[in-house]
């Protein structure tokens, strides 16, 4: 049996209104989990104290195996938030979204903001996918409202056999039915079992209706403290199942519930002796 989490960490803000990446990894750490997919996920960025969340996430964890997928580099936010229409909050807004570019998959040792993957197990094989923006991009620079969207595959190589995961987060409006239907065509060669997994901003049976692949989610996720909207999904293609229903919990962090799924390779799933 292998434990799956998902989780949209949105930076690791506390319902206390602070960033603490060691108070969101021991939450994660808790679940137990072999695999965890993560989304809103800040590296060396100011509003998060220039803390790198997926080294800490993936220390306590104990994962072997981590690897971060920048959609965004530079500074992503202003330190503060803006509450009203001052020239000193609005400049610092302008300049932020001005020093914003499109991730290239390279970036080392620079602000970041993107997706990841930790595993317990073994990867033996990554892969990064560009989706199609809802903004256009000119020169790397931002010309919309929406940010660029990406999914990192990893083909984890459980003690049953190995199982692609794939962690991404979708645009916020149907523009992500688009980027769906191109991840499917970019994962049709990629190795199965395979389970598609995060924030897809999609509601309910629509991701499973759009893919044709089998949903493990049926609990809403979106917002954590009174979800009522399913918009974190597991979607399983192959010889995957779960074990039991899925849970959503609320880990006192993000605006998302963390989802928890165990999965089983079914024999024809399991690697041969």
């Amino acid at each position: 049996m292998i434990r799956l989490v998902t989780y949209n960490v949105r930076h690791g803000l506390g319902d206390d209104g602070r960033v603490d990446a060691e108070r969101l990894a021991q939450a994660v750490a808790a679940l137990d989990p072999d695999v965890v997919a993560l989304q809103e996920v800040d590296r060396l960025q100011d509003r998060s104290d220039r803390v790198d969340i997926l080294r800490v996430v993936a220390e306590a964890v104990g994962a072997h195996e981590a690897r971060f997928v920048a959609t965004l580099t530079g500074q992503v936010a202003p330190r503060t938030t803006v509450k009203s229409a001052g020239v000193h909050e609005l400049g610092a807004l302008v300049r932020t979204w001005a020093g914003r570019r499109r991730g290239r998959g390279d970036e080392t040792g620079s602000p970041a903001y993107g997706i990841a993957v930790v595993s317990r197990h073994p990867v033996s094989t990554w892969r990064r996918l560009r989706l199609p923006s809802a903004s256009p991009f000119v020169a790397g620079r931002q010309l919309g409202p929406d940010e660029p969207r990406a999914a990192l595959a990893a083909v984890v190589e459980t003690p049953d056999g190995p199982l692609t995961v794939v962690s991404t987060h979708l645009a916020f409006w149907r523009w992500n039915r688009v980027q769906l239907w191109t991840l499917r065509r970019h994962l049709r060669a990629a190795p199965r079992p395979l389970l598609l997994v995060g924030d897809l901003n999609i509601r309910g049976p629509l991701a499973s209706g759009l893919t044709g692949w089998r949903e493990l989610v049926h609990v809403p996720t979106y917002p954590a403290a009174r979800p009522f909207l399913p918009l974190d999904h597991v979607l399983a293609d192959g010889d995957v199942v779960a074990v039991g229903p899925a849970r959503a919990l609320d880990l006192g962090l993000s605006d998302h519930r963390a989802v928890v799924v165990d999965v089983m390779l079914t024999p024809r799933g399991r690697a041969r002796p």
